[in-house]
């Protein structure tokens, strides 16, 4: 690919997950084309569907968790690194639930889910459980949780948040955290990790 046709396509995707975001099933490529500064013909000559487009949109946010997770990884403790992740999770909920509720039904294996998604999906549970078992084998994560335990409070927070509720989301993931056992020391603090 060109790199003006890459440059467009990454234009069209950020523009994508804003606009899918804030209109979910409503948002229409037409909008899409004018936040990224393109032609709707430069959207479908990359994505020659709308779910097309939806589908390249989750993958790529998706990915964008799972690099942040793996970044956060590196971290020299464990602890930090997993309160961290759940605080970006949390603000990035809303948006992740909103492009995973505009994708075909599925069942909880991913089943119905194109092979890029159900791709990008693994490599973020992946990501999410290595951060986890690593907090763990740290002392700084209780023993007992999984990392379904983990995704499922993050759904229910996403679903309850709005991106307007920043002292109240950073409250409740200090909560979440706490009855996780990840944060023993400083969860308020919204800069520790």
């Amino acid at each position: 690919m060109r790199r003006d046709g890459a440059a467009n396509r990454e234009k069209v995707l950020l523009a994508a997950e804003h606009v899918f975001a804030e209109k979910g099933a409503a948002a229409s490529t037409d909008e899409v084309a004018r936040r990224a500064g393109v032609s709707i013909a430069t959207v479908f000559r990359n994505f020659a569907t709308k779910q097309d487009l939806i589908e390249a949109t989750a993958c790529r946010y998706l990915e964008k968790l799972t690099n942040q997770a793996l970044a956060l990884a590196e971290s020299p403790d464990p602890g930090k690194a997993f309160a961290s992740l759940l605080r970006t999770l949390a603000a990035a909920g809303p948006v992740k639930m909103t492009l995973m509720d505009l994708l075909p039904p599925h069942d909880d294996d991913g089943q119905g889910l194109s092979r890029p998604v159900t791709e990008a999906a693994d490599a973020f549970r992946a990501a999410l459980n290595g951060a986890l078992h690593r907090a763990q084998a740290v002392g700084a994560a209780r023993p007992d949780v999984t990392g379904d335990d983990v995704s499922l409070l993050l759904r229910a927070l996403a679903h309850a948040t709005d991106l307007s509720e920043g002292e109240a989301l950073d409250r409740a993931v200090g909560i979440v955290l706490d009855g996780l056992g990840a944060s023993p020391r400083g969860w308020g603090d919204r800069h520790d990790g």
